[in-house]
């Protein structure tokens, strides 16, 4: 593991570097007006403002997202998501980070950068068009019923389980906070509302999580954190499903109802790892460090949905499984390009992650990696549709189109 350290400041050399320079770039119910606030004698009916990115048409084979004030059906009243940078849509922007995608080429395909670590849109994007929703606003922007009542981003790019997990990237928002920030929303919907809406309404929503990722790839396997000579792998995926658990409790305690948990990928088959490789393939020594966590955290949603919180559903996102069979029938899925990224520098484009103003490569959906840690939209685009229509392989004990009608 001694080379990952050497990777690891090169790493963190670029990122102090973009930092710096980023810093100038169902059933059948309609909820469409299930969080619609209470008219206002002030209120002259115009509609909200909406910020540029919400506005971005999405390149096919996503339909267009409609802004908060457009007509559509909708499959839940929101969507709520908690993770870090595979669905992080600008919340790290406004902090000391190193962990940032605010520049360019991030965003070259959705029309300009967001914080999205993509070329375009990640997984969360394509579950809440299946699901009829507008694109979700991160946290960090202003509160806007309009836009909130839709559903809020809280995800963080470097963000874990753990709060430890990523302080090397300075400032980010542990999955603790973000259920914090889940509060302080539902505070500002009640205000804008009222108590019975938002009550009503949010058993009714999604919560989208998808942690772990980072507990691992800026935590465990990393030298400077020394995880690995407190915990086994199996006792550090015992630690954090019972951390994991405590979270998820606490959402529920909150109102929550409808769960998708995802799971962590063939983490050891990204760019990074694969420029660690002296053969150039996957690290089965990461792939098996992570999945006792999978299987625990399984397990676990298999205990929660029998009785241990009453009347909360959760399904499994298998994202080990859908990685697996991407990698397995990428030809077939029309992709050319498995083993490096899209945007970076060194071996396999994964020693250094995508500088701004990179020039990426020009045929981005042949690629399986964006960058050396993230999958590029195309892959994002199939991973949603895998976990919105996917059989008991992909989604457990159901998908998510199963879960919107309970």
């Amino acid at each position: 593991m001694a080379s990952l350290s050497v990777s690891w400041f090169c790493m963190m050399l670029f990122l102090l570097t973009s930092s710096a320079l980023a810093q100038t770039q169902g059933d059948d119910d309609d909820y469409d007006d299930a969080f619609t606030p209470e008219p206002s004698p002030s209120d002259d009916g115009s509609p909200a403002p909406v910020a540029n990115d919400m506005e971005a048409p999405a390149p096919a084979p996503v339909p267009e997202a409609p802004s908060s004030g457009e007509e559509r059906r909708a499959l839940v009243p929101a969507l709520f998501a908690f993770g870090d940078s595979l669905i992080d849509s600008g919340n790290n922007n406004r902090l000391f980070s190193f962990a940032k995608a605010n520049y360019l080429p991030y965003g070259i395909d959705f029309g300009g950068p967001t914080g999205r670590f993509s070329n375009a849109y990640t997984i969360l994007d394509q579950i809440g068009d299946l699901l009829g929703l507008p694109l979700l606003p991160p946290y960090s922007e202003i509160f806007n019923v309009d836009k909130m009542r839709f559903g809020v981003n809280y995800a963080s790019a470097a963000a874990g389980i753990l709060d430890i997990t990523g302080f090397h990237f300075v400032e980010r928002i542990p999955f603790s906070y973000q259920i914090k920030n889940f509060e302080n929303t539902l505070v500002s919907l009640i205000k804008n509302m009222s108590a019975p809406i938002v009550e009503e309404a949010i058993p009714k929503c999604i919560f989208f999580v998808g942690m772990g990722s980072n507990d691992y790839l800026n935590n465990y396997i990393m030298p400077a954190y020394f995880t690995q000579d407190e915990y086994t792998p199996q006792k550090y995926a015992e630690l954090l499903v019972h951390q994991y658990k405590e979270q998820l409790i606490k959402l529920y305690d909150l109102g929550a109802r409808k769960f998708i948990i995802a799971g962590i990928g063939q983490m050891g088959c990204i760019p990074f790892l694969l420029a660690e490789s002296s053969n150039g393939e996957c690290s089965e020594m990461v792939n098996q460090m992570v999945h006792p966590f999978n299987a625990k955290l399984k397990t676990m949603t298999m205990k929660l949905n029998k009785s241990e919180l009453p009347g909360g559903h959760f399904i499994f996102l298998d994202m080990e499984n859908m990685f697996k069979d991407i990698f397995t029938n990428y030809k077939s899925y029309g992709f050319s390009v498995t083993d490096r990224g899209c945007c970076g520098s060194g071996k396999n484009k994964g020693e250094v992650t995508c500088l701004p103003m990179q020039t990426p490569c020009p045929n981005r959906d042949d690629y399986l990696f964006w960058d050396a840690y993230h999958p590029t939209s195309a892959v994002n685009l199939l991973l949603g549709d895998m976990a919105f229509y996917g059989g008991p392989n992909f989604t457990f004990p159901m998908n998510i189109q199963q879960l919107a009608t309970l």
